[in-house]
Order: structure tokens, then sequence, then C-alpha cells
């Protein structure tokens, strides 16, 4: 094993760039810093909000650390969320397995194997009720990470809420909701693009009346740049499906000052410090400005709100406890970029779920920061850095380029071969770097010992598929046959006469209709998408 500092190591040296390719000069001086204070940066809680959405920022609230968590069956999950809250987190998030997010039931042939694996399975109303279980849903703030099914599990959840004695008008939280991304690079998705978006519509609108306080969707940057983006890309791509979803509400008649100001966003924080603290600025001022341009719209709809989760992809299977170091650098970025909310990976998640000690560290890792370090005590601490205000005002100006190529293809829907295609190239070229050596990843090109990565003991995931599988034969076999047939057949009429299908979606989770089925019938009516685009040249 080589020695840290011997010769082959210092031949691994920073590169004089961002991760995204932005030269950085050697110094930089009030000439550089190419910013006009009135313009580009006002004061927090002001127009363009460069400075933060809020004029006190943390001194008047902290940010909600919002841990995401899903573990196989919802009882687990539900224990999981009880040590959470038991140790200071302040919102939920939930994260689903992938049959969950395909509308697959955990006994369908297609979910053979992946049952419980990259989060909780969510069945029926059943599951749901299990997963919060003695949490009350007007005391919590719930974060769900769903898209194909979004509208399915906000059904769910609502109706728990209505069997809770919950109004509905109490409720807060986010559901992603955002379609256009799994089309662009994550894949999660079912039915073909224009089914997706009216399913996307039909939730903020019903949202807009019945659930004021929740936020609609949560238009994910996040998964753009764990599929290889840049930071401008990310920005870009992120704030052109925004505009998407504005446009869709908008042509079905919604006023844009009744949903708009509850769109919020959800970003990465990778490793390069100052450029994502400059791209959470740039990301902000940018879309104040696209909002007010387009649409003239007010302060509270200019605003743009985000959650952040450190990145996953950075994370590395060798040397696990550098990943700590790795997230708690991400976490402070996101927090000087003015996040509103906030998930810090555990260090072993490039090995398995994370385990409870890694969850615990995550959490303790953001009140250190928010209690210990002191960045919170005044708004936008990095504003006037030179370095900073430059990077922010390069990535707004690269991501506006990208947002114009959108713009002139006919917006997102009819952009995603582009944005494939910009995601992939961009993939490439930094992957190039680190197998070449030029971009050092401590314990993996740089910095290398022999030590294996440590055992993590993994679920029976097998046995736990077979007791969801048990479950679902246990509910079919209760429930009212020609109820859950009523209620799939009153679905299937509101897709034809193009009603909005969240009331029927309700009706028919309480009628004991399974996700699976659900998502069956839409399929028979809107068909699936198979998937395409441009391959790189």
């Amino acid at each position: 094993m080589r020695e840290p500092g011997s010769k082959d190591e210092q031949k691994s040296t920073p590169p004089t760039t961002t991760d995204s390719g932005i030269p950085v000069r050697p110094l930089y001086t009030e000439e550089e810093s190419e910013v006009d204070a009135p313009r580009d940066l006002g004061r927090p809680g002001e127009f363009p909000f460069t400075r933060g959405v809020y004029p006190t920022m943390y001194r008047g609230r902290l940010w909600t650390m919002r841990q995401y968590a899903g573990f196989g069956t919802a009882k687990e999950t539900n224990r999981r969320y009880h040590y959470l809250l038991a140790h200071g987190q302040t919102g939920l998030s939930v994260a689903f397995d992938l049959p969950t997010q395909m509308g697959y039931d955990s006994d369908h042939p297609m979910a053979a194997g992946e049952v419980g694996r990259s989060g909780v399975a969510i069945d029926s109303i059943e599951d749901m009720r299990a997963l919060f279980d003695g949490i009350s849903l007007d005391a919590v703030s719930t974060s769900m990470t769903i898209n194909a099914t979004a509208s399915t599990l906000l059904a769910l959840y609502a109706a728990v809420a209505d069997e809770q004695g919950v109004e509905r008008g109490a409720l807060t939280g986010t559901v992603q909701n955002d379609i256009l991304k799994e089309y662009i690079a994550r894949g999660t998705y079912i039915y073909p693009a224009e089914p997706s978006l009216r399913l996307v519509s039909d939730l903020m609108e019903f949202c807009a009346t019945e659930v004021p306080r929740w936020n609609t969707i949560s238009i994910s940057g996040y998964h753009i740049r764990e599929a290889g983006a840049t930071a401008p890309q990310e920005v870009a791509f992120t704030l052109a499906n925004g505009l998407e979803y504005v446009e869709r509400a908008q042509s079905r008649g919604i006023p844009l000052e009744s949903f708009a100001p509850r769109l919020s966003f959800f970003f990465a924080a990778h490793n390069d410090f100052f450029e994502e603290v400059a791209k959470f600025r740039a990301a902000r001022r940018l879309w104040a400005r696209c909002m007010r341009e387009r649409y003239g719209a007010s302060d509270a709809a200019c605003r743009l709100r985000f959650h952040t989760q450190t990145g996953g992809s950075t994370l590395t299977a060798q040397q696990p406890l550098n990943n700590v170091v790795r997230v708690t650098t991400q976490a402070l970025s996101a927090v000087l970029g003015g996040t509103q909310s906030l998930h810090t990976n555990g260090y072993d998640e490039a090995l398995s779920l994370p385990t409870e000690e890694a969850a615990g560290l995550a959490l303790r890792t953001q009140q250190l920061l928010a209690y210990e370090s002191g960045v919170p005590r005044t708004a936008d601490p990095l504003a006037g850095s030179y370095f900073v205000e430059a990077l922010t005002t390069e990535v707004e100006e690269q991501a506006r380029e990208y947002m114009g190529e959108i713009a002139e293809q006919g917006g997102s829907a009819r952009a995603i071969p582009f944005m494939q295609d910009e995601i992939h190239r961009s993939a490439y070229a930094f992957q190039k770097e680190v197998e070449s050596g030029a971009r050092p990843v401590v314990g993996v090109n740089a910095f290398r010992n022999d030590e294996a990565p440590p055992r993590i003991e993994q679920a029976d995931f097998s046995s736990l598929e077979q007791d969801q599988q048990k479950k679902l034969k246990s509910l079919r076999e209760r429930r009212d046959d020609e109820a859950v047939s009523g209620a799939r057949d009153r679905l299937r009429e509101a897709v034809r006469n193009g009603d909005n299908l969240m009331p029927h979606l309700i009706d028919a989770v309480k009628a004991l209709t399974t996700l699976g089925e659900i998502s069956d019938t839409l399929r028979e009516e809107w068909g699936t998408f198979s998937g395409g685009g441009r391959s790189l040249d």
C-alpha cells in the first residue's frame, strides 16, 4: 500500500475547471464578478431572490431536515420514521420500491425480485395506513418521491387522512409528480407523455382547491444531475420542465397565482462546493426572471423554493467513511445556497440501504450545521464574493442558453431526446476524466488503499416479498369485488370523458383497489411508453 503523499499520489492534482467544465481563474476581483448589485442581487426575500426567498432566511426558520426513508415493508419503514422523529427530524420523506414506482403490485411477475429493495412497497390503503401508524398527518410534512404513480399515492395519503379525521386543508408536504424528468433521465415512466402530463395537471388542479397547502409538484433536477448532467444543465433542464408544467396548468384554466406559489423544486448537491452554491443562487434568479418575463408573475409566484439531497452518485464503496466528509460539504453548499429542506445521505449508501447508524449520523450532520456551525445566522453569507458572483452569473447564462434551445424545439415535452443526448455527453466526458485520473476521486483513483469495503447485512428480501404477497392475497379475499369493479369502471369512464381523475382515484383506493389494478386500468386506456431518443454519435 502506498503512503498518502507519495510521489505517485501527488500526480493527482485538482483540475482548474469546475466539475461542469467552467474555467476557474487563479484570482477573482471586482471586475470578474460581473454582478450588477441592484439588478442581480437585491435583498433576501426580494426579486430576483438571488440571496434567498425569505428576508430573514434561517434566522426566521431553519431548513426542514427531511431524511429520505423507505425500507421494505410499511411496518419497518414506520419504525424508522418514529426513530427519526424522536431524534429531531422535522419532516418525513418516503422512498418507494421499484414496483410501486412502476405501477405493479408485489405479486405481479414484473415485481419479482424487486419488492422492497429500493424503498417501501405500497400495494393498497392497508400499506399506507401501516406506513403512518401512530403519526398524525396534520402534525408532519410528508414528501413522497413518486412520479408515474404520484396521483395514486396522493390518493392513498388523502384517504388515510380522511380515516384519521384530518382535514385535507391541514395536509402539508410534497409529491414529486415530475414525469418529464423520468423520460429525460430516470426511466420510471408508465404511460405515454401526453396522458402522463394529464395526470400531473389533474393532481395540480385537485390540490389547488382540495389540498391548498400541498406542494403539487417537485420539479426535479436531482435525477438529471445524478444521470450525469452538469450544474448548468441541471438548472436549465429543470427550469424548462417547470415552464412546461406552468403552460400545461394554464391550458387547463388553472389561474397562475393559484398554483405557481406552490411549485417546488428538487436539486442535487454534488462535490464542487462553490459551483453548487452558485448553482442554487443562479436557479433561483433565473426562475424568478423567467416567471416575470413570460407571465408577469407576482413575487410569490416567482419564488423558487427547493429541497436538496446530497449526491448519491458521488458516494464511493471504497473507503466509505470518506462519504461522511463528502456529505457534510455538500450539505453545507445547500445551506449556503439557501435550501428550504435537506436530505443528507448515509455514508454506507454505495453499499446498501442506509443502516440505522448511518441514517442517524446523516441527521446529526444537519443538526451540527444548524446549531453549531454558525452558518444560519445571516442570510446568503457568501454574497459579494467575487468568485461566487462570477460563477452564479456564468451558471445562469449557460442555463439560459440551454433553455433557449429547448424553447426553439417547442418545449420540454418535445426536447426530451435533445436533453438525453446532452446528459449522455456530459456523463461520458466526466467518466473519462475520472478513469484517466484527470479528475481525482479520493479512495478510487487517488489515495487508495487495499482495504475491502465493510460487509453490511442485507434484509431477507425474498421473505419480505412473500409476506407482501400474502397480505395482498388476504386483501383480495376480504374485499368487496363488486365495489372494486365499480370503482375501476368509474375511473375508466372518467378517463374517456376527460374528467379530473383524482376524486375517482380516492374512491378506488377506499374500495381497496390496489395500486397495480389502478395502473392496469390506465394502461388499458392509454397504453405504455416504450422509450426512445437519439443515440450518441
